[in-house]
């Protein structure tokens, strides 16, 4: 099961998001086979918005890998019984009553009859520099950068609620990735693995993310400019 491989915390784990808007054609099985390749966990596909066939993407991701599929939805349209599994977010750091129960149920009797397996996350947006598609599409506003006790409140009545993982989300191509005070405040104050993302461009970056705490290191901007630094992150990552 993919919880049951997320939940093994012997090592931390990368996970590479694929925009299957910016990653086709010949692109995509160019990241997949690096990704595999270079020890990648596990594969995210998503995006706040999606032109592509996500069903015809992961038809050729799993066509060229083994690695596990995971949906990273951006809306109910970006659902597929092609996956391995889905994170099921609900944007706990935002008040629209959207993203935080309604596009779940619409896509329940879907995944219900599905075989994908179901991981409920929740979702906490937080302030990374800059306007990202996901705070504008989503229609709320990021937890404030320096504000780590927000986050922390929200990380632990995610937990208590009953979501499986909790993930801190700077916005794909953020200027700053999540502060580590709050990554360190976070991880301490709950006992289900911690996701971290956006931002993420440097080895410097990796390093400040797992030093403070992240289970799981979501990157995809940085990989779209430069492939080759798949091999860098991974050995890093795994090296905790």
């Amino acid at each position: 099961m993919l919880y049951q491989k997320i939940l093994n915390t012997e090592h931390k784990k990368l996970a590479v998001l694929i925009d299957p808007d910016k990653q086709k054609g010949t692109d995509l099985p160019i990241i997949v086979k690096n990704a595999e390749k270079n020890g990648a966990d596990f594969l995210l596909i998503g995006g706040s918005l999606m032109f592509s066939d996500i069903h015809s993407a992961i038809n050729t991701i799993k066509h060229h890998t083994d690695l596990p599929v995971i949906l990273f939805p951006g809306s109910v349209l970006q659902l597929s019984e092609k996956a391995d599994g889905i994170l099921l977010l609900s944007l706990i750091s935002g008040r629209n009553p959207e993203f935080l129960i309604g596009n779940q149920v619409i896509a329940a009797p879907l995944l219900k009859r599905s075989k994908i397996e179901v991981i409920s996350t929740g979702y906490i947006l937080v302030d990374g520099g800059n306007q990202t598609s996901v705070e504008y599409m989503s229609n709320t506003k990021p937890i404030p950068y320096e504000k780590p006790e927000i986050a922390v409140a929200t990380a632990i009545a995610g937990e208590l609620i009953g979501h499986k993982l909790i993930y801190l989300e700077a916005g794909s191509g953020a200027k700053n990735h999540v502060s580590t005070e709050m990554i360190q405040q976070v991880k301490k104050n709950i006992e289900i693995p911690l996701i971290v993302g956006g931002g993420i461009k440097t080895l410097k970056s990796v390093e400040d993310v797992c030093d403070a705490g992240a289970d799981i290191i979501v990157v995809g901007t940085a990989f779209e400019k430069n492939i080759d630094l798949i091999k860098e992150f991974s050995e890093k990552i795994h090296s905790y």
